[in-house]
């Protein structure tokens, strides 16, 4: 539900924006302690910049030959609470931009001449500097007072990674450093947990340990294959969002991998992401060809293939076919950032009267799936920013009225989200899911956008009820965005151990001894005919050893089969989390596993 601020609502607000200002401005404070130490400790160190980031802040240096590691955080984060101890204030001089210039050639600080280089090319006259004892440093400011306001405990330097200057790969790389950093120590202790927790359930690590994913150097980074069991979790995902999208109107279609960049240049994408997309050379053609890198281009070709009536729509098209990004090497993560990788894309062609119940519709299923995975959301409504509009598609007037009417249906449906500029696709706003893991971690995943502008670029058209031509809207959607990337996402969020529905393995079935392994096999067969995916362990080892792997692969049900288990006509089953076992007819687990499957529960 939407929250109206009364009075003691805006006060709480102030309250909490005051907060958030006085955490950033400790951090970037932070950030100029930290190169204080460094400085006593490399004085012939080059400074580039030390912003406040989410969660702490980070400098990035150019050490030059003498290189710092890994083990020089500590010796750091010790100089840095020396500095906090001795309560130095901040103090705040100004100089003109010509001075400033000369004063960082002098001091052989060519990272700080070349960014005020770039303030004299915008018109700034002078610069600000704040002095930190013997470190003073280039800064807008605002600074805490002094050193000693800073809480005992409450930073510690986390890492070292490289960072090339200004992001450019062309540019020297420097030594980034950073600190997570918060109001007390209690705080960064439960941040500190969460890493580690996070540290745990990494899905590279996790895939790599139940088998579910491999890379290989021979068919390149961000190329993931699957084995069989990830791509039972991977089409277990797929398989749901079908499911959800059917029940609203969407019917699934297939699309080629590859197009004509003639197809991408009128829908606009050529000139923005040219540079992102993966070009494709013919040996028979000059044709310039690209590997899609999103399926809404051929989308409008599927509606275009025919004469379409009002009556007809909405026009809903739903595709799973892979995508392709052309990423750098840097950025690529895991599941989490890939070249090649599909997405629960939809697209709905619809009448203008008919934009309210077809967000609706979609939000709805989004909403069931986010339950369905037990995850948390929230829902941000993302805009565009007015000052950067070189960025988008389509003049503001239809940026304004697609803006107002999604807002629109927000506010109407008493809906609580919040606004973020500069976020929005190039083609009109979104309603985007944020969603929240076990672990409180924000991921956007499911989205819903507003498009005016691709069916004018494409020269869509249905025939009204008047029998004119009008050009429909596009709605693009997401249930749950890249099955790869949220199959990441789901490996962390359960920790590996799946609901019994997606799991992989739902049953592990043991033999005790040589004698049983037939039992075993053929009780797994009658498993297998009822659908539920099992497995037989008949190695030679023993019984506690054979648990022990089943427990670590985070199998829901273990059965082990001996003697007792052939001659009684229950089975011995070990639910997941639990060293005790329970005793249950065939027929009653055949069931309990199908009405988890069926119910999508644990």
């Amino acid at each position: 539900m939407i929250r109206f601020l009364y009075k003691n609502d805006v006060i709480l607000l102030n309250i909490m924006i005051k907060k958030e200002n006085e955490i950033e401005i400790m951090r970037h404070s932070l950030s100029h302690i930290m190169a204080a130490a460094v400085l006593e400790l490399w004085p012939d160190v080059k400074f580039a910049i030390g912003p406040a980031i989410e969660n702490g802040f980070y400098y990035d240096f150019d050490f030059g030959k003498e290189k710092a590691g890994e083990d020089d955080l500590k010796k750091i984060e010790k100089k840095m609470n020396y500095i906090i101890k001795r309560n130095i204030k901040f103090e705040k001089s100004e100089l003109s931009v010509k001075d400033a210039i000369d004063r960082e050639k002098k001091g052989k600080q060519p990272y700080k001449a070349e960014l005020i280089e770039d303030l004299r090319r915008t018109g700034e006259k002078t610069v600000s500097y704040y002095k930190l004892g013997d470190f003073e440093d280039l800064c807008r400011g605002p600074h805490i007072e002094s050193s000693g306001k800073i809480a005992k405990g409450s930073f510690k330097l986390a890492k070292l990674a490289g960072a090339y200057w200004c992001g450019d790969e062309k540019n020297k790389m420097l030594t980034r450093i950073y600190g997570a950093a918060f109001a007390s120590k209690k705080e960064l202790d439960e941040y500190l947990n969460m890493l580690a927790e996070a540290e745990k359930r990494d899905h590279r690590k996790l895939g790599k340990e139940l088998g579910l994913f491999v890379f290989s150097d021979l068919i390149g980074p961000g190329l993931p294959m699957y084995t069989a069991k990830g791509a039972v979790v991977r089409n277990e995902i797929i398989k749901y969002s079908n499911e959800l999208q059917k029940k609203i109107g969407y019917n699934e279609v297939h699309t080629p991998n590859i197009n004509k960049a003639e197809l991408f240049k009128i829908s606009g994408h050529y000139d923005k992401y040219k540079d992102d997309m993966l070009r494709v050379v013919s040996n028979y053609t000059d044709e310039e060809y690209y590997l899609k890198p999103m399926s809404c281009p051929q989308h409008t070709q599927l509606y275009a293939s025919q004469k379409r009536s009002y009556k007809e729509l909405p026009y809903r098209v739903s595709d799973f076919a892979n995508l392709y990004r052309d990423e750098k090497p840097g950025e690529l993560s895991g599941l989490s950032r890939l070249k090649c990788f599909s997405q629960d894309d939809g697209h709905s062609f619809c009448r203008e009267d008919q934009i309210k119940d077809e967000f609706l519709s979609v939000l709805g299923v989004i909403s069931k799936a986010m339950k369905t995975y037990n995850m948390e959301y929230i829902i941000r409504l993302s805009l565009w920013d007015p000052n950067n509009q070189s960025k988008y598609l389509g003049d503001g007037k239809v940026w304004e009225k697609s803006q107002k009417l999604l807002e629109g249906i927000l506010k109407e449906n008493k809906i609580d989200y919040h606004k973020e500029e500069g976020e929005a696709a190039i083609y009109g706003p979104k309603m985007d899911l944020i969603s929240k893991d076990s672990l409180g971690r924000e991921w956007q995943i499911s989205t819903i956008q507003l498009d005016f502008i691709m069916p004018e670029r494409f020269g869509l058209t249905y025939i009204n009820e008047k029998g004119e031509e009008e050009t429909p809207v596009m709605i693009h959607r997401a249930i749950v965005g890249s099955p790869e990337r949220f199959m990441g996402i789901l490996i962390e969020h359960y920790a590996g151990a799946f609901p019994v529905w997606l799991s992989p393995v739902q049953v592990k079935i043991i033999s005790v001894g040589e004698k049983h392994i037939k039992y075993c096999q053929e009780l797994a067969e009658e498993f297998k005919e009822n659908d539920i995916r099992v497995e037989v362990d008949d190695h030679d080892e023993t019984v506690g050893n054979k648990i022990r792997k089943a427990v670590g692969e985070k199998i829901p049900y273990i059965l082990v089969a001996g003697d007792k288990e052939m001659s009684s006509k229950k089975l011995a089953v070990r639910d997941r989390g639990s060293r005790e076992t329970r005793e249950i007819g065939k027929n009653n687990f055949i069931k309990e596993i199908k009405e988890k499957v069926k119910d999508k529960s644990f």
